[in-house]
């Protein structure tokens, strides 16, 4: 068990943040470990094809014993969402003697696995193994998580207003009530069970950094002890990230308010947010708020403000016109 001591002043500087590379990294134990209990059965069948065997192999050794992945590949993100390439640069610059440390430590108290045992002989090979390990990376962004990214994106980005609102509301005992059932915060520490690591972090005024994910089964901090608070989290809503967008509704619906509108429409049986809704039909918040406002005009839907959220749901006009719904079928992951 890892615990975080947080103060006052860390529970005022607990921040969310985005991490195109955290989520990169921590896909590949999706990858390494079909096992997972992870809604990504499609995305893991369509990305293994497309690693090239090499790239597989030292991209799969990186996963270490229960899973656990080397602290240098994953650097604290420097603002709310950096760029893939600046995150990976932040890994291209680490010094050979972290590198050896921690792919010692992501396999302990095993033996290392023969791809990285040249990597831990010296500062030369451990350079020469950390840069090999960034394009190898680069190249498994490229097909296997760039596509996806917006999508993914979004999703965070809802998780982390929802999250937001908690604290606001309820402070850090809402915040972390319902985001894993391996979390528990009592009397200033937050608690973090089944993991590798045995530590008691004190913040000590560095705050507490908050990294959702997509691809992360459970939350995940850093190995090693003395690096500043941070915590990957598995993401709300990762169930319906490769569901396919909503059929438009009838002809005569399309006809009438157009296939955006109507798609909006059919969504609508529940109260939902513009981020929310944008994510599920995989475009811009912007455009999902241009058909928005027309709707409401026409008092085809309702509005009621949640917090800092605005929530849209069909007005009694807009169920009559949306008629009667086909009965919900189990959800398919979606190809990509």
């Amino acid at each position: 068990m890892t615990s975080f001591v947080l103060g006052v002043e860390d529970l005022a500087d607990t921040r969310f943040a985005l991490s195109p590379l955290h989520e990169t990294v921590v896909s590949l134990r999706v990858l390494r470990d079909p096992r997972l209990p992870q809604p990504h059965p499609a995305w893991r069948a369509s990305a293994l094809p497309r690693l090239a065997a090499p790239d597989a192999v030292l991209l799969g050794s990186l996963v270490g014993t229960g899973l656990a992945i080397p602290d240098f590949l994953t650097p604290r993100p420097a603002g709310f969402a950096p760029a893939f390439e600046e995150e990976l640069a932040t890994v291209g610059r680490t010094a050979p003697a972290l590198v050896r440390r921690d792919l010692r430590a992501a396999h302990a108290p095993g033996r290392l696995p023969e791809a990285l045992r040249a990597a831990v002989a010296g500062d030369d090979s451990a350079a020469a193994f950390r840069d090999a390990a960034c394009e190898a990376l680069r190249r498994y962004w490229d097909v296997a998580i760039r596509p996806m990214w917006p999508r993914i994106r979004l999703l965070l980005e809802a998780d982390m207003t929802y999250r937001a609102r908690r604290l606001a509301v309820g402070g850090a005992r809402l915040l972390f009530a319902d985001m894993h059932p391996d979390l528990r915060w009592r009397d200033g520490v937050l608690h973090i069970d089944r993991i590798v690591g045995r530590h008691r972090v004190e913040a000590s005024g560095r705050g507490l950094l908050l990294v959702p994910s997509v691809f992360a089964h459970r939350p995940t901090p850093p190995l090693r002890p003395e690096e500043p608070p941070l915590l990957i989290y598995p993401s709300r809503g990762t169930a319906t990230l490769w569901s396919p967008a909503p059929a438009a509704g009838s002809a005569a619906l399309v006809s009438l308010i157009g296939a955006p509108r109507a798609r909006l429409l059919t969504l609508l049986a529940e109260p939902l947010p513009t981020a929310e809704l944008a994510r599920r039909l995989g475009v811009t918040p912007s455009a999902v708020s241009q058909h928005l406002r027309v709707l409401y005009g026409t008092g085809l839907v309702t509005r009621a403000r949640d917090g800092r959220r605005v929530l849209y749901r069909r007005s009694r006009l807009g169920d009559r016109l949306a008629g009667p719904q086909p009965e919900p079928r189990p959800a398919r992951s979606a190809p990509w």
